[in-house]
C-alpha cells in the first residue's frame, strides 16, 4: 500500500468506471479458427486520486484493457467512462483525459529528450512558450537536463524510459496511465519517477493507473491492486488485504551453491514440494514448519551445499498464486 500522503479517501468520486468490458481476438484461418477473450466482461472503478494497479503474468488481458481505456480499441461490449466521459462513444476525448506511456514509445526516438517533452506539450495544446517552460521544469525535475540535448534513440534503455516518462507528464492530465514505467531504470531514476507522481497527487489529485509485473513496487505505490488473469480480474483490493488472503503462511527460499544434496533426508522431503527454479528452491508453508526447515538446512551437510537462504512473510506473488493464478507467478 502506498503510505504517502496523497492516499485517495474511499469517498472520492470515480475517475475511471470500467463495466462488463469484453473484447475477443481470432486466432487462425477457416474452419480453424478460435475465439479468443482477452478481456472477458472486466469491471473495475478506479477513484480519482487513487494510484490504481493492473498486476498480471503476460496474456493476461491488462494491455487489451489498457488500449480501450486510452480509446485506441474498441471494446466488443461494455462500458469504459472517463471522469464521466464515454470513451466508447468518443474515444477522441481520451487524449484530453489523460497522458498515456506505453511499453513502447519509438515515435519520439528522432527528437531529442527537450524537443520530445516539448512536443508532446504543444501536442497536448500548450503554445510554444508555454510548452518549452513546462518541459524544461519536468526535466529539471526528473534530473534530465545533462541529456536533454540528447536524441531518444542514443540513450540507454532507463535513460530512454525516464525521458519518455519526462514527455508523458508535460501538459497536465487528470489521469496517467502508465505501461511497465520504470522498466530497465536504476534505483534513483525509480525513485524520481515515484516523487514526480506523488507531487502530481499531493498538489493536483492527479489519478494513476499502473501496469506492472513488479510486485516489490506494486506492494510499495499502490492503494489498491485488480489481479487480472486469463481476461478476468480474479481479485481487487489493497496490497494488504490481498496479502491477508495467506496470512499465516510464510515464504522459504533456499539457494544451493551447486545440486542440492538430496542424500540429506530433510532435503529430499523438500524436493517433492518445492517450487525449483535452477539452484533456488522456493517452499511456502506455516511459521512453525519454516522453523523446523530452516533448522534442518542450516546444520550438517545440508548447511554445507548453501549458498544463501530468505524467510519472508507473504508477498502479492504468493497472493496471486493462492487465487489460482497461472503457475510460474509473476516477476519480481
Amino acid at each position: 500500500m502506498n503510505e504517502t500522503a496523497g492516499r485517495a479517501p474511499h469517498d472520492t468520486p470515480p475517475c475511471v468506471a470500467v463495466r462488463e468490458l469484453v473484447r475477443t481476438y481470432r486466432s487462425g484461418r477457416g474452419a480453424a479458427a478460435t475465439v479468443i477473450r482477452a478481456n472477458d466482461g472486466i469491471s473495475l472503478t478506479v477513484r480519482q486520486g487513487e494510484i490504481f494497479g493492473l498486476l498480471g503474468p503476460n496474456g493476461a488481458g491488462k494491455s487489451t484493457l489498457v488500449r480501450q481505456l486510452t480509446g485506441l480499441l474498441r471494446p466488443d461490449s461494455g462500458t469504459v467512462e472517463l471522469l464521466g466521459h464515454d470513451i466508447v462513444r468518443h474515444p477522441e476525448r481520451a487524449a484530453r483525459l489523460l497522458g498515456y506511456l506505453g511499453q513502447e514509445s519509438t515515435a519520439l526516438d528522432e527528437l531529442t529528450v527537450a524537443l520530445a517533452a516539448e512536443t508532446t506539450g504543444r501536442l497536448r495544446g500548450l503554445s510554444r512558450s508555454a510548452a518549452r517552460a513546462a518541459a524544461a521544469d519536468v526535466l529539471t525535475e526528473l534530473g534530465l537536463e545533462a541529456i536533454a540535448a540528447r536524441p531518444l534513440a542514443k540513450l540507454s534503455g532507463g535513460q530512454r524510459r525516464l525521458a519518455c516518462f519526462a514527455a508523458a507528464l508535460v501538459g497536465d492530465r487528470p489521469l496517467l496511465v502508465l505501461d511497465e514505467p520504470t522498466t530497465g531504470m536504476d534505483p534513483v531514476a525509480r525513485r524520481a519517477v515515484w516523487s514526480a507522481v506523488d507531487r502530481r497527487r499531493a498538489e493536483h489529485g492527479t489519478t494513476v493507473l499502473l501496469v506492472t509485473h513488479n510486485v516489490i513496487e506494486a506492494e510499495t505505490v499502490l492503494d489498491r491492486v485488480a489481479v487480472v488473469d486469463e481476461g478476468r480480474v480474479i481479485a481487487c483490493d489493497t496490497p494488504g488485504g490481498l496479502k491477508a488472503l495467506v496470512d499465516g503462511d510464510v515464504r522459504l527460499d533456499l539457494v544451493w551453491r551447486d545440486e542440492a544434496p538430496i542424500g540429506v533426508p530433510a532435503v529430499a522431503e523438500l524436493a517433492d514440494r518445492a517450487e525449483r527454479t535452477g539452484r533456488r528452491w522456493t517452499v511456502r508453508t506455516t511459521p512453525e514448519q519454516a522453523r523446523e526447515l530452516v533448522a534442518a538446512v542450516t546444520t550438517g551437510p545440508a548447511f554445507a551445499a548453501l549458498d544463501d537462504f530468505t524467510l519472508a512473510t507473504p508477498s502479492l506473488e504468493d497472493a496471486y498464486l493462492k487465487l489460482g493464478g497461472r503457475h510460474g507467478g509473476l516477476a519480481k
